[in-house]
């Protein structure tokens, strides 16, 4: 039985995760030389906050100390460059269709590494917003974010999935004790391959329909 879905969001019902992948490469232009590295490490830590990246990326790439302001300027500047390209990316293949279908039969929550307050807006540019029970997003970690939504719901936790694209999504649902399904889109690396506990790996939002359809 599924009584709860929970949807991360890029990468799952927006096509904009190379959207972010080239924020990540013009944000850190100024540095050339460790600019590879810096996307890299981007792409290996997807589900990770953007405010999670940038300390870790000055600590450990730049070995700088990241004051406040810098953290305000990449933060600020990150979101000029994403928020019109993201509010304009295509959905992932069936995503639409599976929102239209599910938002009045399952509940269906947001969790997102994206800031909470910039998520809610794009969401409210799409018009996507009565699809949604609630969204939640960074600062939050995800793992806390879908052990609230398992409270809020009372649902027992193994009624509820996850559907992530990022091991940082498998290891959040892992830590909430939820099930988890992978979506892949086609022609990417399977991140998921060996992990013990992915329930199923789909390539796209129809594979979600036709799964639940079986296992509901």
């Amino acid at each position: 039985m599924i009584s709860t879905i929970i949807l991360d969001f890029d990468g799952v019902i927006l096509e904009s995760v190379t959207v972010k992948t080239e924020a990540f490469r013009t944000l850190f232009s100024f540095v050339p030389e460790h600019v590879d590295e810096i996307v890299q490490f981007h792409k290996d830590n997807g589900g990770m906050s953007r405010f999670d990246k940038f300390q870790y990326i000055y600590k450990n790439i730049l070995k700088e100390d990241l004051t406040q302001s810098k953290f305000n300027e990449l933060s600020k500047k990150f979101v000029d460059i994403v928020f019109k390209e993201v509010i304009k990316a295509p959905y992932v293949p069936g995503a639409k269709e599976f929102l239209e279908t599910y938002h009045s039969k399952i509940p269906l929550y947001v969790v997102s590494a994206t800031p909470e307050e910039e998520l809610i807006q794009i969401i409210q540019k799409r018009g996507m917003s009565h699809y949604f029970k609630k969204v939640f997003g960074a600062p939050r970690k995800k793992a806390e974010c879908i052990s609230e939504i398992v409270k809020l719901t009372g649902s027992p936790p193994e009624y509820v999935i996850f559907i992530g694209d990022a091991k940082n999504d498998f290891e959040a649902a892992r830590a909430a004790g939820v099930r988890f399904i992978g979506r892949i889109k086609p022609g990417d690396e399977n991140r998921f391959s060996g992990l013990y506990g992915v329930e199923a790996v789909i390539p796209n939002m129809y594979e979600l329909a036709r799964y639940i359809e079986v296992h509901q």
